[in-house]
């Protein structure tokens, strides 16, 4: 069985654009997958069917067994403790410290603070920031920040990664840095990766399996592919 199977999936937003159309994907357990596609096409959607930030009109998607589309609301909770998120804009608390925003999901969990310790420091060593977890965000670089972020998604040892432009406000020479602090992950964590972006260079040069959608549609799935010019305008998602 897939770990993550997208079914006919259609979403509709209520200002009527369509972002997926019949979106079909199979995603095995472990694999990094790139998702590419131009400005609209459906990137960020198909992220946020997959952690349940939002619901598909039509079809349904599996996360590791579980029917996350017809998953009440008030079970989502248990889905996002598996689920590690990456965001462009990092979404750091700007009062708390490196440690604390690192803390803070497991401290939601009710976890005993000696395990806390114990999970974030290591989250911390893994993405190399374990000497600034008395740091607040503000004083850390974007790339920094951008580790911390990913520290954070990793803390609960989950078994699947949703990354959204993650380079997006990143230099070349430090969005490198950041792929492979998460190429890393993948390896050590054996956790599986779905990545939007839209950084040709990355997806050129790391040679994953990539997932081109246009129009809401999968029209393109290659592994060790690369960025596809064919389909894809140079724009931002």
């Amino acid at each position: 069985m897939e770990f993550i199977e997208v079914r006919n999936c259609y979403k509709v937003y209520k200002n009527g654009v369509t972002a997926l159309a019949d979106a079909n994907l199979k995603i095995t357990k472990g694999e990094f997958v790139f998702v590419i596609g131009p400005t609209a096409s459906g990137k960020s959607t198909l992220l946020k069917l997959l952690y349940r930030e939002e619901k598909p009109n039509k079809g349904n998607i599996y996360v590791g067994g579980v029917n996350v589309s017809k998953l009440r609301n008030s079970k989502v909770y248990k889905l996002r403790r598996k689920i590690g998120i990456v965001f462009q804009d990092f979404k750091l608390l700007p009062k708390l410290t490196v440690y604390e925003n690192v803390a803070y999901p497991l401290e939601s969990y009710g976890m005993k603070s000696s395990d806390i310790r114990k999970s974030v420091l290591k989250a911390l060593e893994r993405v190399g920031l374990k000497e600034k977890y008395r740091s607040f965000p503000h004083e850390l670089s974007g790339g920094e920040q951008q580790r911390v972020c990913i520290a954070r998604a990793i803390v609960n040892e989950p078994k699947l990664i949703i990354c959204d432009e993650p380079t997006g406000n990143l230099d070349p020479d430090t969005s490198k840095e950041i792929m492979d602090v998460i190429n890393a992950i993948n390896k050590e964590m054996g956790a599986t990766i779905v990545m939007a972006t839209h950084d040709k260079e990355i997806v050129n040069r790391m040679k994953k399996r990539v997932v081109t959608i246009k129009d809401g549609v999968v029209v393109k799935d290659k592994m060790k592919g690369s960025y596809d010019n064919e389909n894809i305008k140079n724009t931002k998602s």
